[in-house]
């Protein structure tokens, strides 16, 4: 077990992050019997199949309500749908809201955790590897809405933060690949990952991937404990993700962790052009990538959706934050013409 507990700048209280075997027969049971306001439980339709059952033995009583799986149910009425369950079940101000699933039920959970009764605590339950090194640790909550992605949204740390290598058993390769995109942005940002992730052979290993997840989170949370609502240090993890969103937006079934290994390596080809990038590193970074891709078709591609990125201070000019050398990334801003041009370019090549 590895315990983290994460006292954010400007937060009142911390976060604690537990990484162990067994969360819901161990940590959830024994926090519903200790929570004076109750726990309710907030999950989809793919983690309720799986784990119904064992909710039902280790929570008994505790109040459960599933969303329909899938990003595109990631929108305000979802979150109003739950808010309403959390009403109709006599939620108090102690009551505690654990989001039991991926990145979609935390961000959703989260948000809505942070305005019943103007805040309530949450607990988030990754379980995905996505969610796991990247979603569930940093606060970060929101629904898409009117066509863009987490529009609408608030900072809200989680109390805690339970993570569970023995939800890895049941993921199918794509949604293990999905994870592997952040942990490869992880990588161009943090030595010792991109070293773990280098000397690996096979980056699907799930003992490999046991091993390698505190250490995402032991990352992800010094970024997020200097700068929890990413005024500036915390632009690096947007690293790729200009391009990757502009990817995702595009429609063509992609994750978004399979988005962001096409981002990083159309982002680092582009820093490779435009800055003093270190070429090696560079080149051994999309290696990485298309190690976990594959090589597959290109992806749809409509470089007007770059446009939409929060980062854009301009509507002509496009910003991006690229890998530029082991632990450096760099703020890079290009006419959105130029941006569109050289990025269709550039996939074509790498397909």
């Amino acid at each position: 077990m590895r315990t983290f507990h994460l006292k954010y700048r400007g937060a009142a209280e911390e976060c604690t992050v537990v990484c162990r075997r067994n969360v819901l027969s161990a940590e959830l049971a024994a926090m519903a019997h200790g929570a004076d306001g109750g726990l309710f439980v907030f999950t989809d339709s793919n983690v309720l199949a799986l784990y119904g059952g064992k909710l039902k033995r280790h929570l008994p009583g505790v109040p459960v309500f599933a969303m329909r799986a899938g990003e595109e149910n990631k929108t305000a009425e979802t979150l109003f749908d739950l808010l309403r369950a959390m009403a109709e079940a006599g939620l108090r101000r102690n009551s505690v809201l654990v989001a039991l699933g991926g990145g979609v039920v935390g961000d959703v959970g989260g948000l809505a955790a942070s305005l019943y009764m103007r805040g309530i605590a949450c607990v988030q339950v990754p379980t995905t590897l996505l969610a796991q090194v990247d979603s569930a640790v940093g606060g970060k909550t929101a629904v898409d809405f009117c066509g863009v992605k987490n529009l609408v949204g608030a900072f809200r740390q989680p109390s805690r933060v339970l993570v569970d290598p023995a939800f890895l058993k049941t993921l199918p390769v794509r949604e293990l690949r999905c994870g592997l995109g952040e942990i490869v942005k992880h990588g161009a940002l943090d030595g010792a990952i991109f070293g773990a992730l280098t000397a690996q052979e096979d980056l699907f290993d799930l003992a490999f991937l046991a091993k390698i997840v505190p250490q995402n989170i032991a990352f992800k949370a010094s970024v997020v404990r200097r700068d929890p609502h990413e005024a500036g240090l915390r632009k690096c993890l947007n690293l790729g993700h200009t391009t990757a969103h502009a990817i995702e937006l595009s429609g063509g079934g992609l994750s978004h962790g399979e988005c962001v290994l096409w981002g990083l390596a159309v982002e680092s080809a582009l820093a490779e052009r435009h800055t003093a990038a270190d070429g090696e590193f560079c080149r051994t970074l999309r290696k990485l990538c298309f190690a976990v891709l594959g090589r597959g078709e290109r992806p749809p591609f409509d470089a007007s959706l770059a446009r939409m990125d929060k980062k854009n201070t301009a509507a002509d000019r496009v910003t991006l934050t690229v890998p530029v050398a082991a632990e450096k990334y760099e703020l890079l801003e290009l006419p959105a013409a130029q941006y569109g041009r050289e990025a269709a370019e550039i996939l074509g090549e790498l397909c």
